[in-house]
């Protein structure tokens, strides 16, 4: 039997180390279980032992993973699986860059910040397009990280006004039997952008902006006939527009405006037989200038690590059916 391979670091500081390791070495489990290596702290050294091209892999995790810990960033099981994804494929250079910069602040002093090279593209599209789809699984970020960008144009004085719009689509109950006025009935359809929007202004910021108009969230309906000039707009759940809801959408830009449309393709709500104008859109669009296309996966999840083992699941039993038929 060979014997295991060796290699050493050090960690200048016992708090960094602390935290690389985490509670219960709970991180380091992690990395051990993940790229089947030994690694044990003595002081400030760090011994990793096992098969060299693993534990070259697991030396480069940690030095990235203590590079971010330096400038005051948590780590987590996610992130730390995405690292080993990044160093695996030789993008270690990315894993620092993608998890310190800031997009945004919270009116409490969080940072907003990209966790993925999925969620770092989809940003760099919307600075370099007027026009913009985001694509992809519950999870990924598309409309918090759209919210967060126009909120910054916003601040910025780029654009007077957001406008953020969804779809009503009819899942399970119909509109006309839910309680209340119109408002009140599209209300739950629209609460999830609310929620986005009172997490990056506050509640009093976001009413003020409400009432002062420089914020609006409404139902797609409410779209039509206008021309929306010095808006940064932002349709959600785009998946559930028809063909004609669609261009009807893409067609009320105005000047110096920005447009985001977000969905999941695997999340139809549309009757049979009518397809997504999203699914449309991305088809027809594809090559016209000016227009980003930002593709997230499974590995864009920022949920709970099992959200992602679960649109990872469903991608994976999709593609099984698809192959049968």
């Amino acid at each position: 039997m060979e014997p295991l391979y060796r290699e050493m670091m050090v960690v200048e500081s016992v708090d960094q180390l602390m935290t690389l390791f985490g509670a219960h070495d709970e991180n380091i489990e992690l990395i051990r279980h993940e790229l089947n290596v030994e690694i044990f702290a003595h002081g400030n050294e760090v011994t990793l032992s096992g098969e060299p091209e693993k534990v070259a892999l697991a030396k480069t995790v940690l030095k990235r993973l203590v590079a971010i810990i330096a400038h005051g960033e948590s780590i987590d099981r996610t992130r730390i699986r995405y690292a080993i994804e990044l160093a695996a494929e030789g993008n270690d250079d990315r894993i620092e860059e993608i998890m310190s910069g800031v997009i945004a602040i919270t009116y409490r002093g969080r940072q907003i910040k990209c966790k993925t090279l999925g969620q770092q593209r989809y940003v760099d599209a919307i600075k370099n397009n007027t026009c913009v789809f985001a694509v992809g699984p519950a999870g990924t970020g598309k409309t918090y990280l759209a919210i967060a960008m126009a909120v910054v144009a916003l601040k910025n004085k780029d654009v007077e006004r957001i406008i953020l719009t969804r779809p009503a689509v009819e899942a399970g109950e119909k509109l006309g039997f839910l309680p209340g006025d119109l408002q009140q009935k599209v209300d739950p359809y629209l609460r999830p952008l609310y929620d986005a929007l009172n997490d990056m202004m506050g509640v009093e910021s976001y009413q003020r902006l409400l009432e002062r108009g420089a914020v609006e969230v409404a139902p797609l309906a409410y779209m039509r006939g206008r021309t929306l000039n010095d808006a940064f707009i932002i349709l959600d759940e785009a998946q559930n527009t028809t063909s004609e809801q669609m261009k009807m959408f893409l067609t009320r830009m105005g000047m110096n405006s920005k447009m985001i449309i977000t969905g999941d393709i695997t999340q139809i709500d549309l009757p049979l037989g009518k397809r997504s104008g999203l699914v449309e859109a991305l088809e027809v669009l594809k090559n016209v200038d000016d227009i980003g296309i930002a593709m997230l996966s499974h590995r864009d999840v920022v949920r709970h690590e099992l959200v992602q083992a679960i649109v990872k699941a469903y991608d994976q039993h999709d593609r099984q059916k698809a192959q049968r038929r």
